[in-house]
């Protein structure tokens, strides 16, 4: 094993610089290295596919977060599925699929006194595809999970709207409500993702933010437009994935003792400027309204409650999970992270390092 191991050269991206705005060319730095046996109760994992998230652009900029950021030059911070090829670990053999903190390379290896900090953990393939554990049964599953049920408390009746309801939160988050018996209204950019939403995964409805005006309009926002027309009663839930004029627009919307979700506020990431905050943000008194952040490493010790309960609502068809994979290993990694911020991604945005 270690000769064949000698012959590995693990391929690298690194964060050479913080960006301002979109991340660029500059803010990259690739490398490469020799993969090394692990030593005593150490694990080796071949990467398979790494999921790309909008948190991780908060996680390059400096400053107090929930997770300390990306130092220069090291490795780009990702969760990742792969397999076990090497272990001095009794929990882990050879062969064993895995999910974990990989970062942004084609092999990781986790030290002994590392594995439970790394969150590395064997996958059941199963209960779903690889690609299925970096969505439904991964992060963005257990975020929308636990956004939704610990923060969002809905209820049978209840009316939820979801942002960014094509991604990977927004869908699961749909999805779950409509199986708790509530009335679902995504929120998505453009007319295939709307249709997608509502015919495949059977929200109630979905605005169209990129919507054009139809004419004569005078000043347009589709949004507002859309809940009017969806939510005649109000939104009692909103899981709030993108901040901005949609996070205004919901509040603007509110019925009374409404809860928010904030998730996420991908229209913010990218700003050169201050981060707009809502100016709605009186309706929460008005309305007796609740809005909390949720942040959901805070819930790794329940993930396998969540996993049990979603394996089962996609085994018997209740939930589908959709993923748009890039290829080009790691090389490709810079230009598919910022599909994220176009919108170019329909589904979980999953990049593949290596054949299964």
């Amino acid at each position: 094993m270690t000769s064949t191991l000698s012959s590995l050269v693990n391929h690298q991206v690194r964060l050479a610089s913080r960006p301002v705005g979109l991340p660029n060319a500059d803010n990259w730095q690739f490398s490469s290295e020799p993969v090394a046996e692990p030593g005593a109760g150490g694990v080796l994992v071949k990467t398979l596919a790494l999921s790309l998230d909008p948190a991780m652009r908060g996680w390059m900029n400096e400053g107090k977060s929930y997770i300390p950021p990306v130092g220069i030059g090291e490795v780009m911070r990702a969760g990742g599925v792969g397999v076990v090829i090497a272990s001095q670990h009794p929990d882990f053999a050879v062969g064993d699929h895995v999910a974990g903190g990989a970062g942004v390379q084609e092999y990781f290896s986790v030290a002994g006194d590392q594995i439970q900090r790394s969150g590395l953990s064997r996958i059941d393939l199963r209960l779903g595809t690889l690609t299925q554990w970096l969505n439904v049964l991964g992060m963005p599953g257990m975020t929308a999970y636990f956004g939704l049920m610990d923060v969002g408390q809905p209820q049978p009746g209840d009316t939820v709207v979801v942002s960014g309801a094509a991604g990977a939160v927004g869908q699961t988050v749909g999805q779950l409500a409509k199986i708790l018996g509530c009335r679902v209204v995504g929120i998505a950019g453009g007319p295939a993702k709307c249709e997608w939403v509502v015919r495949e995964l059977g929200f109630d409805a979905c605005i169209d933010y990129k919507a054009p005006p139809p004419p004569g309009a005078g000043r347009w926002d589709p949004v507002g437009v859309g809940l009017k027309q969806h939510c005649p009663k109000g939104v009692d839930v909103y899981f709030d994935n993108v901040g901005g004029d949609i996070l205004d627009a919901v509040l603007a919307r509110l019925a009374r003792g409404a809860r928010i979700v904030v998730c996420g506020a991908i229209s913010q990431y990218n700003n050169t400027t201050a981060v707009q905050g809502p100016k709605n943000y009186l309706s929460l008194l008005v309305n007796r309204a609740r809005m909390q952040g949720m942040v959901v490493f805070d819930y790794a010790g329940r993930y396998p409650q969540a996993v049990a309960e979603l394996a089962v609502y996609l085994k018997d068809g209740r939930m589908k999970s959709r993923e748009d994979v890039v290829e080009g290993g790691v090389a490709a990694f810079p230009e598919a992270l910022n599909r994220l911020f176009s919108g170019r991604n329909f589904g979980k945005l999953v990049l593949q390092v290596a054949e299964a």
